[in-house]
């Protein structure tokens, strides 16, 4: 019997897990150990934020798919996940994660086989890595393998998009609520109630990490910082927010000004901004590459004689994340090689900081690429956001 709550079809699940075996088999390898969620879940459906404790998989070249886990993660795997072999890692003084994989690998005749292992995840610490490597060491060939299913991940399925245009709607209804909730006098904790209020009464996931946003000299922070203020007036709240449906992340980012006076700087950076934006997303099509994306971005800041406010990344892909980053990889930077695929999507953002003068300045928005211009799922006024 099915399981309702798996977001996609077992046939679907399974053609990834094809695709997966058939880059083993490029790279010679007989078998993989994972311990990146955003694949787990790709893979098999497998939702938990308990690998930043320990999670593990292995999928082999021969049909094998294998979970080990805590106990506490069981349940998880029983709601959420296709794969049915299921190995146990039980706490206790002295237990060995490395011991337990050996365990289960051996239980799957891995033995003096070639075994690849990712490293370039938040699930998998340093000391655990070279318990592994030292655990295993002449009893099989351990390898790093390349992070291939990151990459076999950017081109999303139908199904993944329909999860992407529904986190962009709700974003929509999100940011519109946020923005009314932003004014002379608004305390920003009830900026930040507002935002999380409106996503799950919209039936949205909480985001990959927390929101950066501030008002006055915090407006210039790209990154949360704790401690709330009040909005005042002829102030700046940068808004960079975030959420996700069934996990795939959308983003959208303004910068709402309170007046009542509006300076000409913040203006003339707005439309920069927007300038900048809208640049880059006629030329987001199959065949140009990130790099390019990158160098319009920066052109359209320095042709309007903006050289210091030009930062190096202008945004990254987006996909199903998990704590601590809703921010996919490739970021987009000047001479990244990857070519853009029809069904890649990304969030573009336009960030001018002047760190002279505090003042901040931003416009973002998401995107599905399409054979023939960007399919716009979140939207940004092309008008300063001003709110007296």
């Amino acid at each position: 019997m099915p399981k309702p709550y798996i977001h996609f079809t077992k046939e679907e699940f399974l053609q990834r897990q094809k695709k997966t075996r058939q880059y083993l088999q490029n790279l010679g390898l007989d078998g993989l150990l994972l311990f990146k969620i955003e694949d787990m879940y790709w893979l098999t459906g497998y939702e938990s934020d308990g690998f930043c404790i320990f999670g593990c998989m292995f999928i082999d070249t021969d049909g094998a798919v294998t979970h080990l886990a805590r106990p506490a993660d069981l349940g998880n795997i029983a709601y959420s996940s296709i794969c049915e072999d299921v190995r146990i890692s039980p706490d206790a003084e002295g237990s060995s994660r490395a011991n337990h994989i050996k365990d289960m690998l051996h239980t799957l005749n891995m033995e003096g086989k070639k075994i690849g292992i990712q490293v370039d995840t938040m699930g998998l610490t340093p000391r655990l890595f070279l318990e592994i490597r030292e655990t295993l060491d002449g009893w099989c060939n351990l390898t790093i393998a390349p992070d291939f299913i990151r990459e076999l991940r950017l081109v999303k399925s139908s199904k993944e998009l329909i999860y992407f245009r529904k986190a962009g709607e709700v974003m929509d209804i999100v940011m519109d609520k946020v923005i009314e909730a932003t004014y002379p006098g608004a305390f920003e904790g009830d900026i930040y109630a507002t935002f999380y209020d409106a996503l799950f009464r919209l039936d949205a996931d909480l985001p990959a990490h927390i929101p950066p946003f501030g008002s006055g000299e915090s407006a210039i922070n790209l990154r949360y910082t704790t401690g709330r203020k009040h909005v005042l007036n002829n102030d700046q709240v940068t808004l960079e927010l975030g959420l996700a449906y069934r996990h795939y992340h959308v983003a959208c980012m303004g910068v709402v000004l309170t007046g009542p006076e509006i300076g000409e700087r913040h203006l003339k950076m707005h439309a920069t901004s927007v300038a900048a934006l809208d640049a880059v997303q006629a030329i987001m099509r199959p065949g140009t590459t990130v790099g390019e994306l990158f160098n319009t971005y920066k052109t359209t800041l320095e042709e309007r004689d903006e050289h210091d406010a030009v930062l190096t990344v202008a945004g990254y892909t987006m996909g199903a994340m998990w704590p601590p980053t809703w921010m996919e990889q490739p970021l987009i930077f000047a001479d990244n090689p990857l070519i853009l695929e029809e069904n890649m999507t990304f969030f573009t953002h336009m960030i001018m900081n002047d760190r002279e003068t505090g003042l901040s300045m931003a416009v973002g928005e998401t995107a599905i690429i399409t054979k023939d211009k960007p399919e716009i799922i979140t939207h940004i006024s092309r008008q300063p956001i001003i709110r007296k």
